[in-house]
Parts: C-alpha cells; sequence; structure tokens
C-alpha cells in the first residue's frame, strides 16, 4: 500500500490547519477589560464552540490515524468523507451559534458577526464539498486514488490558509479578551491545539 501513504501523510498535515483555525475562533488572548454584556456574549459562543471544536479536533485525528495506519484505499475514503462530514456540520454549528448570540457590543459588532458567520458558512460548505470529493474517488484504482487525493490535500492547504480573516476580524480587541476568560474557550483552544501539535 506503499502508493497511497505518502499522499495520506500530505492530506494529515493539511487537515492540521483546521484546528489551527479553531484557535483563531477560540480567543487566545489575555485581557482585563470588565464589560459583562461582552462576556455573556462570548461565553454562551465559547459554550456552543466547544463541542464542534472536539469534533473538529477528532475527525483530524481520525484522518491522522487512518494515514499512520498503511490503511486500504476503500477504509481512508470512508474515514476522510465522514471526517470531512462532521467538519462541515461542526463549522456551520459554530455559525448558528454565532448568529444565535447576536452582534457582540463592540464598534460594528453586527458587521463582525455577520461576516463571521458568512466565513463559517463558507468553510462547512467546502468541508461538504470535499466530502462529495472523496466520495467519489475511484478505490479500486490506486494510483488514481492516490491522485484523488493530492488533489484533495491541495484543496485541504488552502482552505487551511485562507478564509478566517472575518473570525480575525470578530475576535479583535475586546472580544477576543472576553473570550480568553471563557473556561470552555480555553477547553476548546487546548483540544485544537493539541490536534495541531500531533500533525
Amino acid at each position: 500500500m506503499e502508493g497511497t501513504d505518502p499522499v495520506n501523510k500530505k492530506l494529515a498535515a493539511a487537515l492540521s490547519g483546521g484546528a489551527v483555525l479553531i484557535l483563531t475562533l477560540t480567543g487566545c488572548g489575555g485581557g482585563s477589560g470588565n464589560n459583562e454584556k461582552l462576556d455573556a456574549w462570548a461565553k454562551q459562543v465559547c459554550d456552543a464552540v466547544q463541542p464542534q471544536a472536539k469534533k473538529i479536533a477528532d475527525a483530524n485525528s481520525a484522518i491522522q490515524k487512518q494515514t499512520s495506519d498503511n490503511s486500504a484505499p476503500s477504509d481512508v475514503q470512508k474515514t476522510d468523507a465522514q471526517a470531512f462530514q462532521d467538519m462541515s456540520d461542526a463549522y456551520k454549528a459554530i455559525g448558528a451559534a454565532v448568529t444565535s448570540a447576536g452582534a457582540p457590543d463592540v464598534d460594528n459588532g453586527e458587521k463582525k458577526q455577520k461576516g463571521a458567520v458568512q466565513e463559517l458558512n463558507g468553510i462547512s460548505a467546502q468541508y461538504a464539498a470535499l466530502k462529495k470529493q472523496v466520495d467519489k474517488l475511484d478505490t479500486k484504482d490506486q494510483a488514481k486514488f492516490a491522485d484523488g487525493l493530492k488533489d484533495i490535500a491541495t484543496q485541504l492547504d488552502k482552505l487551511s490558509t485562507t478564509g478566517n480573516d472575518a473570525l480575525k476580524t470578530l475576535e479583535e480587541g475586546d472580544v477576543g479578551e472576553s473570550m480568553a476568560k471563557q473556561a470552555s474557550c480555553k477547553s476548546a483552544s487546548a483540544s485544537a491545539s493539541a490536534t495541531s501539535a500531533a500533525s
């Protein structure tokens, strides 16, 4: 099975970017600002993000485990498809959480919130598209399968290095400080960095 192995490793490396994206979302700055309204908003978002961050971390781990096992193409396909579906669902759920929390109590809060939600839904759609792509791969022809995985890894790479500007904007300043104070954001951030360190 050597044919798919290096490609699998490339896929795993590209995937760790997804975990980094969640780190962005979980506000990693320390702050002493005191804004109860904003803290309540941050708690609502962080509490909703925590299980989704775990889901994304687990999906990353599943793909990484499959890549290190020298698995058959059909097993890789099944694992990757499920992982991409889980990631798509998780980003969609985070988008829904940011929507239901409303706009944060900061300048341009509504604009920042809408931008972040649009971005999260876009990321969700891209993972859903990758899932469809994995489903269509030809597992009987190893060379074709490896080529297909390589293409998916390239797209994952792009996905992990772009597309979180609105999230960063949402978390600038006071919002990031409020999120950093939330225990649920700290644990979501920890599970994401553990995944990213493992890759």
